[in-house]
């Protein structure tokens, strides 16, 4: 007999992640401004972490969805990928735009630039060190 899924169907699982979108809850942010300290008023980005979260809060294991170990979740895997999408988007769009901060959200979502420097791509086989030594005053 098939284990019960907590979360119906894919679309039931769009609804949840919409419903984890309009309960995020703005923070204030207090900045100190030459009149004093003003108050922004901030909406975080979208995380995995804040939608498991949400789920969990709602008697929901979201993650199991996302792992789909064993296939138990084939069903699910599009829907899944489209939020892993949304939640990606939202972050890099808020780190180009400012909202966020650009070089967090770039290495959360691997957008890093690497440049090596020192070998120009060549493999490392040896180091060589020339040691300098002064004269006797």
């Amino acid at each position: 007999m098939p284990k019960h899924k907590y979360i119906e169907t894919p679309e039931r699982m769009w609804e949840l992640f919409e419903e984890y979108k309009k309960n995020l809850k703005p923070r204030e942010i207090q900045k100190a401004t030459a009149t004093g300290v003003k108050s922004e008023w901030h909406t975080p980005p979208l995380t995995m972490e804040g939608f498991e979260l949400f789920g969990h809060e709602n008697g929901v294991t979201v993650e199991h969805y996302f792992r789909n170990e064993n296939g138990n979740y084939d069903a699910y895997c599009t829907i899944c990928s489209i939020i892993k999408k949304a939640i990606r988007r939202d972050q890099i769009e808020g780190g180009m735009v400012g909202q966020f901060n650009p070089s967090i959200t770039q290495r959360l979502n691997g957008l890093t630039e690497k440049t090596d420097v020192t070998t120009n791509g060549k493999e490392l086989n040896e180091i060589k060190i020339n040691i300098v030594r002064g004269g006797a005053d």
